[in-house]
């Protein structure tokens, strides 16, 4: 027993004193303190006393796409942590190709009598797919909150990142280094997310390069590796030597096609992801890439979905969180121009 207090109260930085407290259920423990020992139970693996099982406010369904875009756990992880801090018991609900669909996990959602719903990009992000469904479970009261994909006429709250601004600042970067030959390698753009990056985009490059054929500049493929790579293969063989990417697994793609192609990065060609996923800051080079505001947007998706649950109407606007530009090692200066080429003006600062 002295063996476990020592453990968790090292994890948890706080004193043995304390977490025989929490353990023991007893009074004058801070609730940062009790959620730190609490916390550092689960990650070392120790069962909680039966005390400490606190008796689930309701089930809520939480749908993602799929787990092999790390975006996607850390969507669910802040989302589920913050349910469970407010009593709440999350139901995941994952898919990949050819298994459970969205609309076969509502069917099992309902049949748990959920509280209610979190989609996080799913098909209210797919503007050729019908939000049918999403008005037949608001006519029976189910509470939603759509995570990245704004469906215009869904009675519900609406948490997106601010695809405008991503690609605003991914592009002042590359142009900030001499870049005027600047691709875009996005997703498929029937989803509105990938709509905005490329419309924001497009707007960019007519503004400050003069370009009107979008067309030569972006390339729509899929949100993987695989498709990164061959949508920067193409892009890097037409001439661009930069390329923004519509996800970190494409990036990734995009620097195996530079490679590939014999290119270096940065020296060569440089290459912007987009989430800030876990772990692409040691990939070779380290990922330049917009951050997503994972935690405050999840903060806000679970304070809505409580609200509207617990009869407090929430606000119907979009919600759109201000990404953040992190600059590591996959971008650098453009390659040298020929003497005779011309010297473009500086992109002036946003206002």
């Amino acid at each position: 027993m002295r063996t476990r207090l020592t453990d968790l109260a090292e994890q948890a930085g706080v004193s043995t004193a304390t977490v025989s407290r929490v353990l023991n259920g007893k009074p004058g423990v801070s609730a940062q303190a009790r959620q730190a020992v609490l916390t550092a139970l689960d990650m070392l693996g120790y069962e909680r006393p039966e005390k400490l099982r606190m008796r689930s406010a309701g089930l809520v369904g939480l749908v993602v796409p799929e787990l092999t875009n790390p975006v996607f756990p850390a969507f669910a992880q802040i989302i589920e942590t913050m349910l469970s801090d407010r009593g709440y018991t999350p139901l995941l609900c994952t898919q990949s190709p050819g298994g459970t669909t969205e609309d076969q996990y509502v069917e099992l959602l309902m049949e748990h009598s959920v509280d209610g719903i979190v989609f996080v990009s799913g098909l209210h992000a797919d503007t050729t797919a019908s939000k049918d469904r999403y008005h037949r479970l608001r006519g029976r009261g189910v509470p939603l909150v759509l995570v990245n994909g704004y469906a215009e006429g869904v009675d519900a709250p609406a948490v997106s990142t601010d695809d405008s601004a991503a690609m605003d600042q991914a592009f002042r970067h590359l142009y900030s280094l001499g870049h005027r030959a600047i691709g875009l390698a996005v997703g498929p753009t029937r989803f509105v997310p990938s709509q905005r990056k490329r419309d924001a985009f497009v707007s960019l490059l007519e503004k400050h390069l003069g370009a009107t054929d979008a067309d030569a500049h972006v390339v729509s493929t899929l949100f993987t590796v695989e498709g990164g790579q061959a949508a920067a293969t193409e892009l890097f063989a037409s001439g661009h030597t930069a390329v923004v990417c519509g996800s970190d697994l494409m990036a990734l793609g995009a620097v195996r096609a530079a490679r590939q192609l014999g290119l270096r990065v940065p020296e060569d060609v440089s290459v912007v992801g987009f989430d800030d996923s876990p772990l692409v800051a040691f990939t070779d080079p380290p990922l330049t890439t917009v951050r997503q505001p994972v935690a405050a947007m999840g903060h806000a998706a679970v304070s809505a979905l409580v609200a509207e649950i617990t009869g407090t109407r929430a606000a119907r606007a979009e919600l759109l969180f201000h990404p953040e530009l992190v600059v590591r090692g996959s971008t650098g200066s453009a390659p040298a121009a020929p003497a005779d080429a011309p010297v473009a003006a500086a992109v002036p600062a946003a206002r």
